[in-house]
């Protein structure tokens, strides 16, 4: 992360004092070199489950930040792609990063609590890395919003990966962060919200159904599988009823 292209821990420090929003303005230039960004690996492999998975025509990548996941939307929609999110900076970034031979590009600075679309207007809804900047109880409402711009039968997608065992030091380091941040939060204003223990299969699922979607899991075979047998990488395919 420290790497010359990559931001200096001064950077992540002013960062970490800003609201989310101004945060990531600030960050956006040199995200791509952090360890946030979703890594090429695992976007290839969700491009190749969605084409399995079905044919799409509007793609909307949320929570869209530099680009990465419109960059898969582009190989997987035939009509138009559509990034939204609300950092101004992140929005400059990938308009001068992404290209698209295809399918026609957009960019869109909104919040996703309360996306300015139409109704219906995707057939695809994809999200990357995202969801540990919701509170739980956003979800409800955030999973509503990705339904409400679906058209009947399009689907939400998005990878989540398996837990570490508590045996593991990855699982103490994201507890640590995560503890780490809730101090930062009760001690600071505005609130950076980034937790990475708080997005839980079992409540996704759950929340995904309660917003009225079926929901489908996909083992994405690229990662193996944990000694029990479990996928280490899944993605989770919610989609709107015809």
């Amino acid at each position: 992360m420290f790497s010359p292209e990559g931001p200096s821990l001064r950077e992540l420090a002013v960062q970490a004092l800003s609201s989310v929003e101004r945060g990531y303005d600030l960050l956006a230039p040199k995200f791509d070199h952090t360890p946030f960004r979703t890594p090429d690996s695992v976007l290839d492999a969700v491009a190749s489950a969605l084409r399995r998975t079905g044919s799409f025509d509007a793609g909307l990548d949320l929570c869209c930040g530099t680009g990465a996941g419109a960059r898969v939307l582009t190989r997987v929609c035939r009509e138009s792609v559509t990034g939204v999110d609300f950092s101004a900076g992140m929005l400059d970034v990938a308009r001068r990063r992404t290209r698209s031979s295809g399918p026609r590009l957009s960019w869109v600075r909104g919040d996703a609590r309360a996306l300015p679309f139409a109704p219906a207007s995707f057939d695809l809804v994809v999200s990357f890395g995202a969801f540990g900047h919701f509170l739980p109880r956003e979800l409800p409402g955030l999973f509503a919003q990705a339904r409400e711009v679906l058209r009947p039968g399009g689907c939400f997608a998005f990878p989540i990966v398996a837990p570490p065992r508590p045996s593991s030091p990855a699982y103490w380091m994201l507890h640590g962060f995560d503890a780490v941040m809730r101090v930062r939060n009760a001690l600071w204003r505005p609130p950076f919200v980034m937790y990475y223990r708080a997005f839980r299969l079992g409540d996704v699922r759950r929340e995904l159904e309660g917003a009225g979607f079926r929901v489908e899991l996909h083992a994405l075979p690229e990662f193996g599988v944990r000694r029990d047998g479990s996928p280490r990488v899944r993605m989770v395919v919610a989609r709107r009823p015809v």
